[in-house]
């Protein structure tokens, strides 16, 4: 390949290594999330909720990185399985919180062991690598 075109080379980009290695951890989540009829998009988003009880959804969008065209069609199953529901702020009808129920709360018990399950897929890491790839990737995330 002609030296101009050298920056094309799979080989030569970040971008696939990151994106190969996202997919990896993501689909170690899926045999722990499936039985509990969950993606690993609605596995965050109650992971953030578990953690603020309520949240508008600018606020969980923001959180997760996510748009609104991502996560209403998420939300309204999440809603119809019983496990959030969506209200219409009093202050601003355009503002909808997220706040979940007793069943959406009850999933953390049941999720509570899906990290430590998942922990091996980062096993060639030890502790301090481990630490360092999230400040890296955190890094470029909030640059």
């Amino acid at each position: 390949m002609a030296k101009k075109y050298e920056q094309l080379l799979l080989k030569n980009q970040l971008c696939f290594p990151l994106y190969a290695c996202s997919r990896k951890i993501v689909n170690a989540y899926q045999p722990h999330l499936k039985p509990l009829g969950l993606t690993y998009t609605q596995y965050i988003v109650f992971m953030a909720l578990w953690e603020h009880k309520e949240m508008t959804v600018g606020q969980l969008g923001e959180t997760l990185m996510l748009d609104a065209g991502t996560l209403t069609p998420l939300l309204k199953k999440l809603e119809k399985d019983g496990y959030v529901t969506r209200t219409r702020s009093k202050e601003d009808e355009r503002v909808t919180i997220i706040k979940l129920t007793d069943n959406g709360a009850d999933l953390k018990e049941q999720c509570k062991d899906i990290p430590s399950k998942v922990a091996p897929t980062l096993g060639a890491l030890d502790g301090d690598e481990i630490a360092q790839l999230y400040a890296l990737l955190y890094k470029v995330i909030n640059s």
